[in-house]
């Protein structure tokens, strides 16, 4: 680990070591109900003045959520509820001490139109609390660009004006047009109109555009902008080759070295670091944080948004959960502060603060706490609510960070959620999808429930996982590594290296995944020698041909060479129904925009053809991604799970 000692703050703590749950004999399951909720409290935040709080609550299994706001100084009185009926509140935002913005959503088809082209639609909408009245935008799928805490009549929002034409782009590159609305009078203009080669904007706490995004089509480079206040014209900072694999992101100002901005990026090495970089010269002037086992995962921002909204406080990277170095001295002894009196603390953020930073609105998940707020006010702190309020903590299982080594030498990491009970235990393999993506454990939803129940959970970290720098990620492309290959053989080792160390049963063995997830499983259903009982997959991709033709043609860059590598030297689920040897459970969203359903119904006629051992379950109404799994879903989706997992995984089921 390399590090600049003068630019971190390092805190003495005295250890406490808190022993593990005194449970050591398997304990009755919660009904599946519990865990099929969709989260009961949710985006708690204190308004800026300090003098109300608000939430978002979901009142009955079946409701959409609902805002409601609150008296911060005495939560028992009755709060004021609004609902943007027929549309769905996902997200609010105090934006004056009087005004919220909420972004909501209304599902507009029955059907797909097409791959990406979902069932929702998206509008932002501004709530005056004082007037009670809610003021809607025309344009659909909208952002809120900026707060603008120092403007508190006042917001910037961004629109995509011209997303179908520059789909090509990476999303974070496509053009954006940016309006300032005044809260006040319900009116916008124009700030500034973004384009392919000088994209996506950034504002800083004055409102003022200091950076920008943009993509050079004949040099096929990535640019990124800056320009100081009081400018009108910008200034190119960095270029990067579009086919190269490293990351560059500038993540704010460098508040230790005038003029400079702290940007998160490899510049040559392995694993990604924090470093000051010179826009002027072009430079990475001073390397602040750089790890030797994951990459620099981002920033933390000072938790006082009102006051110092350009404040970086610490550097955040995963391992066993999120950690952060701390540059700020005393925002890293809140935090200390704050794990000693929260019980099961394990990821603690300040979710909000009031401008004179006496009280603030605090978040604790993990795997013992599936997610509470707490107010802290007066000099008291309160609970003001859980996401999932039928959980107790007594009942839930620990996750434990392991490595072990695949056959090809990598090491692979994973987490490990080990039910209440003693091993050996039956295992459930559950990748993650993506994949290119990274995965951190903390509390799981899926990983939970099935631990509950009597599973082990094992969620491997394989090659192409971008949190353990770029050998672990390329390694995804390698002769032999493609998906179907050493990419699977990365999840298979981990499951034996568990039989190995005695915790799981070597005949009692299962794959579950979603998206690739769920590929993977497919392909683990035809592998020989076989080490799975049986596999169960949801919204998989069956078809490698068919997915990779619905964009092969947008494809560029590092993009279109991690895809067409990974996916072309793949297997293809759908050419190895044949060699299926374990029985299978299949479940699909029957709107799934990201893996749509003409997948599915494919590999089920070859399914049925062939005379396989399967079952399949359509998910009536549902996308691909978690937040369009409603209760229904979810109860079914986890009823089949288990009933599948008990009865028919296998002889006698896992």
């Amino acid at each position: 680990m390399q590090m600049t000692e003068s630019r971190l703050f390092r805190l003495s703590l005295l250890l406490v070591v808190f022993g593990m749950s005194s449970a050591s004999a398997a304990v009755e399951p919660y009904p599946l109900e519990y865990f099929a909720l969709r989260a009961v409290v949710s985006n708690v935040e204190l308004s800026p003045n300090g003098e109300r709080l608000a939430l978002l609550k979901i009142p009955t299994r079946d409701g959409n959520p609902v805002i409601e706001v609150y008296d911060a100084r005495d939560l028992s009185k009755e709060p004021f509820r609004v609902n943007a009926d027929p549309m769905e509140i996902t997200r609010f935002f105090w934006v004056s001490d009087s005004n919220i913005a909420f972004v909501a959503r209304q599902k507009i088809r029955d059907k797909i139109e097409g791959f990406n082209q979902g069932v929702y639609e998206f509008r932002l909408a501004n709530f005056d609390v004082d007037a009670r009245d809610i003021e809607t935008f025309d344009e659909l799928n909208g952002t809120i660009s900026h707060l603008l805490p120092k403007e508190p009549e006042k917001i910037i929002v961004s629109f995509n004006p011209g997303a179908e034409q520059d789909s090509k782009l990476k999303e974070a590159f496509r053009p954006r047009a940016y309006y300032e609305f005044d809260l006040k009078r319900g009116t916008k203009k124009l700030l500034i109109r973004g384009k392919i080669d000088l994209a996506q904007i950034e504002f800083d706490g004055d409102g003022n555009p200091y950076t920008a995004r943009g993509f050079d089509i004949g040099a096929g480079e990535f640019i990124w902008y800056f320009r100081r206040p009081g400018e009108s014209k910008w200034s190119e900072m960095f270029r990067m080759d579009e086919n190269s694999f490293e990351d560059f992101v500038v993540e704010g100002l460098d508040d230790a070295k005038a003029g400079n901005f702290l940007v998160t990026a490899h510049n040559g090495s392995d694993k990604s670091g924090l470093w000051s970089f010179n826009p002027d010269t072009q430079e990475f002037e001073e390397l602040i944080y750089r790890r030797n086992d994951v990459n620099v995962a981002g920033v933390r921002f000072h938790s006082n948004s009102w006051t110092q909204p350009d404040t970086i406080a610490g550097v955040v990277y995963g391992t066993d959960k999120y950690r952060v170095e701390y540059f700020d001295e005393l925002e890293g002894a809140t935090i200390a502060q704050l794990e000693g009196l929260i019980p099961h603390a394990h990821e603690i953020r300040i979710t909000s603060r009031s401008r004179d930073g006496n009280s603030m609105t605090v978040y604790n998940e993990g795997p013992r706490d599936p997610g509470t707020y707490y107010l802290i006010k007066d000099a008291k702190i309160t609970t003001v609510g859980s996401k999932q309020p039928l959980l107790e903590s007594e009942k839930l299982a620990d996750v434990r960070y392991i490595s072990y080594p695949s056959r090809d030498g990598l090491t692979i990491h994973g987490y490990l959620t080990v039910p209440n009970g003693e091993p050996p235990f039956p295992l459930v393999v559950m990748p993650h999808g993506g994949p290119f993506v990274s995965e951190v454990v903390g509390y799981d939803e899926w990983g939970q429930m099935l631990a509950n129940n009597g599973y082990m959970v094992l969620q491997p970290q394989y090659r192409g996982s971008t949190n353990y720098g770029l050998k672990h990620f390329l390694a995804a492309f390698t002769d032999g590594s493609e998906a179907g290959y050493g990419m699977q053989d990365d999840k298979d080792d981990g499951a034996l290296y568990l039989v190995k160390e005695g915790l799981a049963d070597a005949d009692r063995i299962a794959m579950y995944g979603w998206s690739y997830g769920g590929y993977a499983a497919l392909v683990a259903a035809s592998r020989t020698p076989q080490i799975y009982q049986c596999v169960l997959a949801g919204a998989a991709v069956a078809d490698m041909t068919m997915q990779l033709n619905y964009y092969r043609d947008e494809l560029r860059g590092a993009a279109r060479i991690s895809q067409l590598s990974y996916r072309e030297g793949a297997i293809n689920p759908i050419d190895e129904t044949d060699k299926i040897n374990v029985p299978m459970l299949l479940v699909h969203g029957d709107v799934d925009q990201r893996v749509p359903p003409a997948h599915m119904r494919r590999y089920l006629k070859k399914l049925a053809d062939l005379e396989k051992d399967y079952r399949y379950v359509w998910l009536e109404g549902a996308d691909h991604f978690y937040n369009t799994l409603f209760f229904d879903h979810k109860i079914t989706l986890y009823q089949n799970l288990t009933g599948y997992l008990k009865n028919e995984c296998g002889p006698g089921g896992l």
